[in-house]
């Protein structure tokens, strides 16, 4: 069960919401409606397990020989975790069901292309989808909060890191690229008054132009916007009033529009826009819009080279601790919650290719510890910055080890540790719920101790 149950969350989400993903390609599911399992009241169907396997293959997972009874055993491990998270009562909202929803939805209007392109591939309205998914997004969430109880108090020693490490035999320990940990201030210079002026100008201009129809509005966005998300593509964006990746000025805005209707220039943390709302349903809605950043010149960028070259001579001196500097003055977001330290696929340890060229230019005449001189940049948005880079650490390629990789190792041993709690939790409870696997299915290993417990169950679930 342990070893199957850290798959099982890592698939947790294909499972729960396998029925409502959109097929790719217009590609039919499949139908079969059998139900194969039970969990006290929850139900197992022989087609979510079918399609689930169809995801797994079409997001590219490796999918194993014993793929259904594998998939079968997890499924059933998630509604015993849901079972019982209803039981326990634990606090999943509304709101965070839906916030869930509307993302997800979103996430597929990106892929593909527009709300009718998602409308048509899946064959329901997104009004349909929305519907499909709030099952299987409870489900998750549920099945979450309730592994993140069972395990919440699991702690992990020196000791026992030690011992987990000694267990792998030496030719399975990975090998590493050289990987680096990187933090950096960054601070963007203040355009001057007569900068700003002339961007809001230009964006009046562009405002004329379009509500007279001297100009097109795709046309302006293409030639003039400073926004490379949405340029080509007639500085359109499909959005929802709830989503928290956009400014809230600049969503605030939009949605203060009647269709049809272009605001006036006002100012986000981007810079100066001009929207349009082109058709609105509920709290979604389809808009256009133009970007003009206020250019900075020399001037604003050598003040701010000036302010910066203080800081590191404070961080050089030992005067100021860098998370400190980061809170005070850096102006970059995402790394204000993380110290300054940047942040990918395994947390602050990266390699060489997940850096902008920039960075690993200014890396390469650093030595761990250091901090760089205050550097020009531009970031992806286009925004002109400087900034200092911090090299915190930085391994050469190598095969895990204990001094190197104490962090990423202690990881996967509290894993496995919460791991056997799992177990022992899932072989305490499995014999207090009423279990049902159909008989065409009692042969598979992995549900052996399902098919046990519905072999001999007889009441329904006990608390």
């Amino acid at each position: 069960m342990k070893k199957n149950y850290a798959i099982l969350i890592a698939f947790i989400f294909i499972l729960t919401a396998a029925t409502a993903q959109p097929p790719a390609g217009g590609a039919k599911r499949v139908i079969a409606d059998k139900i194969i399992g039970v969990v006290g009241d929850k139900i197992v169907l022989k087609s979510d397990i079918e399609n689930s396997i169809a995801d797994m293959q079409r997001q590219g997972v490796e999918v194993p020989p014993n793929a259904f009874c594998l998939t079968f055993e997890q499924a059933m491990g998630i509604k015993a975790l849901v079972l019982q998270a209803e039981k326990d009562s634990l606090p999943i909202t509304d709101d965070e069901i839906e916030t869930d929803i509307d993302n997800r939805i979103r996430n597929y209007i990106n892929q593909f292309g527009s709300k009718d392109e998602l409308e048509r591939i899946a064959g329901k309205s997104v009004y349909q989808l929305k519907e499909d998914f709030k099952q299987g997004i409870r489900e998750q969430k549920l099945s979450q909060a309730m592994r993140n109880k069972i395990v919440e108090d699991i702690r992990i020693t020196p000791k026992e890191v030690q011992e987990y490490f000694n267990k792998i035999p030496t030719d399975s320990l990975p090998l590493y690229e050289t990987e680096v940990e990187v933090g950096q201030i960054v601070i963007y210079p203040k355009a001057s008054r007569e900068a700003e002026e002339y961007a809001q100008e230009q964006l009046k201009e562009y405002k004329e132009q379009i509500e007279t129809k001297k100009k097109d509005f795709c046309l302006l966005a293409a030639n003039n916007s400073e926004d490379p998300g949405s340029k080509d593509k007639c500085g359109q964006y499909e959005i929802n009033r709830s989503q928290k990746n956009l400014d809230p000025t600049w969503l605030s805005k939009a949605f203060s529009l009647k269709e049809g209707q272009i605001s006036a220039p006002f100012k986000s943390k981007f810079g100066y826009h001009i929207i349009q709302m082109v058709s609105r349903s509920g709290d979604d809605a389809i808009v256009r819009h133009i970007l003009k950043i206020p250019q900075v010149t020399k001037i604003e960028i050598k003040e701010t080279q000036d302010r910066l070259d203080s800081v590191r001579s404070k961080l050089m001196a030992g005067t100021m601790q860098f998370g400190e500097a980061v809170s005070r003055y850096s102006n970059d977001d995402e790394s204000k919650f993380t110290g300054g330290m940047k942040q990918g696929p395994n947390g602050s340890f990266l390699t060489i290719d997940q850096l902008d060229k920039d960075l690993v230019v200014m890396l390469k005449d650093l030595k761990v510890g250091q901090y760089s001189q205050p550097v020009e940049f531009t970031d992806e948005s286009g925004k002109q910055g400087v900034r200092i880079v911090y090299l915190k650490s930085k391994t050469e390629p190598h095969r895990e080890n204990m001094k190197d990789d104490y962090n990423r190792i202690a990881t996967r041993a509290l894993e496995d540790k919460k791991n056997d709690a799992l177990d022992v939790w899932f072989a305490k409870k499995i014999p207090t719920y009423y279990i049902m696997i159909d008989k065409d299915y009692m042969g598979c290993p992995e549900l052996k101790k399902w098919a046990e417990s519905s072999a001999t169950a007889s009441a329904p679930a006990k608390n």
